[in-house]
């Protein structure tokens, strides 16, 4: 699609006396892999090319999208959105006070070492297959897997208020899975985490960084080891130390989404919910104990959630959410932000999965500021505790207040040193008594990022990539126990 047709679509909106309109035009292209043992279970590759068009006028929108690469396409299209805003000025929403960003004209590109497009999928299969073999040869491994998944978007943002914004956006991460199995049980350890791994803004580089390799024979060893270990105590006031990769889901469902201004205004209710917060809280509300800082930072360089501009062309931007466990921002959105006290602006978290999808407010990367502790004094500070690795599964209600999350692995502390491996850990909390229950944090040289790849939201439905940064971190008077 040339510029022309682009330009043609911002004219055709001019003509129709809109007040607002912008086009975002996207070529995705995915890749996805898993090895089974050691031969391919799925290759997946794909790739679309379309746009989405927004109209907003007299207090209307319109969003249309269209594969039709053609003036014919671009003018139905419009026409088309044009219509739905006109025939929505019957249902007014919170979008009515919209505040676009002045004209922007920008480029901004993933930095990239080694496209992932560019490698050999017999590269990738001989890296993840050899990581496969290390599992395999454990005993009680019965199921060894390896994952590998790339995508890259090119897409050109331009509004009737002047912006041009050109972006590649290039993700790449992986990871593997060891399942061991012995009458009738069931037990698995992830690799660098659960879910397929972790992902990042990367080239193929990221995924060789992890190393899968070199760690196979240890993930294969605690998966058999799982099968012997006892089930984990019940405790009502446990203190518990959460390693990087866990605390980044609690970050993510218990932080992430409440603050999301769409969920506060009950824009989310019958599909994902809501949130317990609402705007009076902020400035005020003790969300978290004066241990946890929280920021939104869309510019984190290999974040999953980093870019240069959001989908309304919005910079990227880095904003305080939590400071020192008091709420001072939500994520918010040109048509949310003019809501809140003071009519602010957007700060950047409005996005789309792909060309045919309405951006709607999401996650950038949610990271928590590292601390003061160093790990090993964490752990030797702790008299009696638990240290719990990687999710397996959770649960939270629709306002994100009830949460119950379990984990792959809990290892016992005792007396300032880690002990007995106990399976099938769960712990469950109230967020904001959880928050306030943190009393430490681990310093910067154990601060990681972690790619989610696969955050649901909105009807119809969108999958987005977000990030979290974390460094282990300890909370006391936790319910701990195991799964039933």
């Amino acid at each position: 699609m040339d510029r022309s047709l682009i330009e043609e679509a911002l004219d055709a909106m001019d003509s129709h006396g809109c007040d607002y309109g912008d086009i975002r035009l996207e070529y995705d292209k995915t890749e996805s892999i898993t090895i089974k043992g050691e031969k391919p279970e799925v290759i997946r590759q794909a790739e679309s090319m379309g746009y989405g068009i927004r109209i907003f006028t007299k207090g209307g929108w319109g969003f249309a999208s269209s594969s039709d690469l053609t003036r014919s396409g671009i003018v139905r299209a419009c026409r088309k959105a044009l219509e739905i805003a006109r025939a929505s000025r019957k249902a007014p929403s919170r979008n009515m006070l919209y505040q676009p960003p002045p004209g922007i004209r920008a480029q901004y590109a993933t930095p990239c070492k080694r496209d992932p497009f560019s490698v050999s999928l017999e590269e990738k299969l001989a890296l993840l297959c050899s990581a496969t073999r290390i599992m395999s040869r454990k005993n009680l491994v019965k199921i060894a897997k390896g994952f590998a998944d790339s995508s890259c978007k090119n897409k050109i943002f331009a509004s009737t208020r002047g912006s041009w914004i050109e972006q590649e956006i290039i993700t790449c991460g992986g990871g593997i899975l060891a399942t061991a199995i012995k009458d009738g049980e069931v037990q698995s350890r992830s690799y660098p985490t659960s879910f397929r791994g972790n992902f990042a803004t990367a080239g193929w580089e990221f995924v060789q960084s992890l190393e899968l390799e070199k760690n196979a024979a240890e993930v294969a060893s605690e998966a058999a080891a799982l099968i012997e270990a006892k089930e984990c105590p019940v405790e009502d006031q446990a203190t518990i130390i959460l390693g990087s990769d866990q605390l980044a889901l609690q970050i993510h469902e218990s932080i992430g989404h409440p603050i999301e201004l769409d969920r506060v205004f009950g824009q989310e209710a019958s599909y994902a919910g809501t949130s317990f917060l609402n705007p009076e809280m902020l400035g005020s509300f003790r969300y978290a104990s004066p241990e946890v800082t929280i920021l939104a930072d869309a510019t984190t360089p290999m974040g999953l959630g980093s870019f240069g501009y959001d989908d309304e062309g919005t910079p990227a931007q880095c904003v305080p959410i939590i400071e020192k466990g008091i709420l001072r921002n939500f994520l918010t959105s040109c048509g949310t932000a003019p809501y809140l006290k003071g009519k602010k602006r957007s700060n950047g978290a409005a996005r789309a999965e792909s060309w045919e999808n309405i951006p709607i407010v999401r996650m950038t990367n949610i990271n928590m500021e590292p601390g003061t502790w160093d790990f090993k004094d964490l752990i030797s500070d702790t008299r009696k505790g638990y240290l719990l690795q990687t999710n397996k599964s959770w649960s939270i209600d629709d306002k994100r207040i009830n949460f119950q999350f379990g984990v792959e692995a809990a290892w016992e502390i005792k007396n300032g040193k880690i002990g007995r491996l106990f399976k099938n850990p769960v712990y469950t909390g109230v967020t904001p008594e959880f928050w306030n229950s943190c009393d430490a944090v681990c310093h910067a040289d154990y601060w990681e990022l972690w790619g989610i790849p696969n955050c649901g939201k909105g009807e119809p439905s969108q999958t987005m990539h977000v990030g979290h940064g974390t460094a282990p971190a300890r909370f006391t008077k936790v319910q701990l126990g195991p799964a039933k």
